[in-house]
């Protein structure tokens, strides 16, 4: 699934193709076809995101909302759309741009009430432009037993951090996984909220996540670069029994949770 960088970059490259002017929207699939025919033809106003979710706002006070899930997936391009392949649930274009949505777990269009409730069952945005130091998260994970890495991949809790950045962001804060997050200082908190931050925004720019610091790039420390269909460079995601990249001992994983946990057991000694 997608991490919070991804549909920050989506939000920003829609904004760029349709943002203040008519949009021709249809459903080709025709599962979306109702929603679509409420909106075609109206002025696509912002995009937004907030976490793993998508926000188009139209005129009209229409919010168009799109969660990718595991499958979902835009493609987009110049001039005229091709012929639609496949399932499109989701098709968009104004005469010089064109964008096809697949596969997403949500698509649908919320009224202004709607969208507030959205918001309000979200956690903070580590991308958001306003900043509080993620307080709401903070008071939240204070007030449980169950592990960081959960608590830290609760959507409700924090928005947008997905496995591989609050994998790394343990990492580097020398936390494991499985830390009951009422044990969780304010000091830690407040580091590792900002180095979420800064991660994710090098992730809406560059494109790809990145976690680990210049001096242990592959250039500098003489190896390989990663070769991952996630990309970039990391410290322990998805490198179970390779050497950590600070101390060399073989990278530990197990189940958290229902989902693959990845850690140093030298680097990450709170446990």
């Amino acid at each position: 699934m997608p991490e919070g960088h991804t549909i920050h970059r989506l939000a920003e490259r829609h904004r760029k193709l349709f943002a203040g002017r008519p949009v021709a929207v249809s459903s080709p699939q025709g599962r979306f076809a109702a929603g679509a025919a409420q909106v075609d033809g109206r002025v696509l106003l912002d995009t937004a995101a907030h976490g793993k979710h998508l926000l188009h706002q139209y005129e009209g006070d229409v919010t168009l909302h799109v969660h990718l899930g595991l499958y979902g997936k835009f493609t987009d391009g110049d001039g005229d759309p091709p012929p639609a392949v496949g399932e499109v649930r989701l098709r968009m274009a104004n005469g010089e741009h064109w964008l096809d949505l697949r596969g997403p777990t949500a698509c649908e269009l919320l009224d202004p009430l709607q969208v507030d409730a959205l918001h309000a069952r979200l956690g903070p945005d580590p991308l958001a432009e306003e900043d509080d130091g993620g307080v709401k998260a903070f008071k939240a994970i204070k007030k449980s037993d169950r592990p960081l890495m959960a608590l830290l991949m609760d959507q409700s809790i924090v928005a947008g951090a997905g496995l591989i950045y609050v994998t790394e962001a343990l990492f580097r804060a020398g936390l494991r996984p499985t830390v009951a997050g009422r044990r969780l200082t304010r000091r830690r908190w407040d580091a590792i909220w900002q180095d979420l931050r800064t991660l994710m925004r090098t992730g809406v720019e560059d494109g790809r996540i990145d976690t680990v610091h210049s001096i242990h790039l592959p250039e500098a420390m003489g190896r390989a670069p990663r070769v991952d269909r996630h990309g970039g460079e990391v410290y322990v995601y998805r490198r179970t029994n390779q050497p950590c990249l600070v101390c060399g001992t073989p990278v530990q994983t197990a189940e958290v949770n229902a989902r693959n946990a990845y850690w140093c057991r030298v680097c990450q000694r709170t446990r």
